[in-house]
């Protein structure tokens, strides 16, 4: 096989580059992104000399994006490529329906949204790069649209809770906590094999309603999902357990009520529901299979990864 001459090589390396001006405005927003979250990170660790017309923190900010804008001009080449790279991923993630660019900007926003309120605003970005394990095996393993799992989780909706009368709207919400009753029923904690990681996808978890807490959490997230309920699966370190969207303050009072008062009234006795808020002030109850109704107590109430399918 001939090997590409110096020439050849310098002539394709011209091909791929960006041309100016395009090159430096690639690098400027790129700054740009990086800049916000590290000035917010900034703005919330130094003391505030309170100057007129918080003069201190914008030259801060210009400061801090003239360093990295020669920063990143000295890595441009190696930068432009990169960025390349990452935006044909984006752009197969987002025809295949996977991790795309909706995706990229929904987290980006929620970053800097959390960053802005949190005393501690750097460990939003370390919990945004710690890895979630087996991440894209999870994804596919929460397989709604499978038959099995479809024609399983209109089953369980329908199952318990037919005589509550007056709650017309919160009807996928009463059936998605059937659907919780029925695999909390059901479900056998069961070890996966020795030294080794196995994903078994919702499908597969039907057919004897048996696994450890990620089959639980895929198999709830699924049949929620199945349902058109909005659910989550949170990462805690050594464990992974499923959430499910309420919504709004006034809707968790609703699912409070309901949950207390008509479905989970033996369970929930005496007990509070417990649930997260997100950035965006949505509630989300706990689905865990160590909880006896929804919103029952966490297992872990350290959050380090949290995957949404909606």
């Amino acid at each position: 096989m001939k090997l590409p001459t110096r020439t050849e090589l310098k002539t394709l390396r011209e091909k791929l580059q960006v041309k100016k001006p395009w090159d430096s405005i690639i690098i400027f927003l790129l700054n740009i992104l990086i800049s916000v979250p590290l000035f917010i990170i900034l703005h919330q660790n130094l003391v505030d000399p309170e100057w007129p017309l918080h003069i201190d923190r914008v030259l801060i900010f210009i400061t801090m994006v003239a360093g990295i804008q020669l920063v990143l001009h000295y890595m441009k080449k190696v930068l432009l490529v990169c960025i390349a790279l990452y935006i044909l991923a984006l752009l197969y993630g987002s025809a295949f329906g996977n991790y795309g660019f909706a995706s990229v900007y929904e987290d980006y926003q929620a970053m800097v949204y959390t960053m802005a309120y949190d005393p501690n605003p750097q460990d939003v970005i370390i919990s945004k790069l710690l890895p979630f394990p087996n991440k894209s095996k999870i994804i596919d393993a929460v397989d709604y649209n499978n038959r099995n799992v479809r024609n399983y989780s209109v089953g369980a909706a329908t199952k318990y809770f037919k005589n509550v009368k007056g709650f017309q709207k919160q009807r996928r919400m009463i059936q998605c906590f059937s659907v919780f009753k029925d695999i909390r029923n059901r479900w056998t904690y069961v070890n996966d094999p020795r030294n080794a990681e196995y994903i078994a996808s919702a499908d597969e978890s039907l057919l004897h309603f048996a696994g450890d807490c990620d089959d639980h959490a895929i198999l709830m997230a699924a049949c929620i999902r199945a349902i058109g309920g909005t659910p989550r699966i949170i990462h805690t370190g050594g464990h992974l357990y499923p959430e499910m969207l309420v919504g709004t303050k006034a809707e968790l009072e609703i699912a409070n009520f309901l949950i207390k008062d008509h479905l989970f009234p033996d369970e929930s006795r005496g007990r509070e529901v417990h649930y997260h808020e997100d950035e965006y002030g949505q509630i989300w109850l706990n689905l865990d299979y160590t909880a006896t109704y929804p919103g029952g107590p966490f297992m872990s109430e350290e959050i380090l990864g949290a995957l949404t399918f909606n």
